[in-house]
């Protein structure tokens, strides 16, 4: 299985500016550029795109770990921020945090924790990243 998206970019990096695009067509020259990445513009960047895989992928990864134990979640509500800091070597994605909250009926705390943490190192978009992960978790 292969999903594909292209970007588009004009100009230099501060006063350029770009587009992404799904190939499902949910992200359609969808705006971005240095403003909307580095300051308050209209628009998307990198790592909003990037927070937003995280916490769909684990949302759905943890959804799969409740159902082999039995459970199935009443909602899953998981809050993705990518932090992207400057260094001496340039910028990097320094860190991916997951903020979950979670409803799930009959479920105890040790089954909840065992599969969220699974979740945590089992989501395909988690093994993609090269960063610090973590996560606080709350089940409701």
């Amino acid at each position: 299985m292969k999903r594909t998206a292209s970007a588009q970019w004009r100009g230099d990096l501060k006063a350029g500016s770009g587009t992404v695009s799904t190939a499902s067509g949910v992200l359609s020259q969808s705006p971005y550029s240095f403003r909307t990445r580095f300051e308050d513009g209209k628009g998307t960047n990198p790592e909003e795109l990037l927070a937003a895989a995280h916490a769909g992928c684990f949302s759905m990864a943890l959804s799969a770990q409740l159902m082999q134990a039995g459970l199935t979640a009443e909602s899953i509500e998981t809050t993705c921020a990518i932090s992207l800091e400057k260094g001496p070597d340039g910028f990097a994605i320094t860190e991916s945090h997951l903020d979950l909250t979670a409803t799930v009926p009959g479920a105890t705390q040790e089954a909840f924790d065992k599969a969220v943490h699974n979740a945590k190192t089992g989501c395909p978009v988690s093994k993609l990243y090269n960063t610090n992960i973590t996560l606080t978790s709350k089940l409701v």
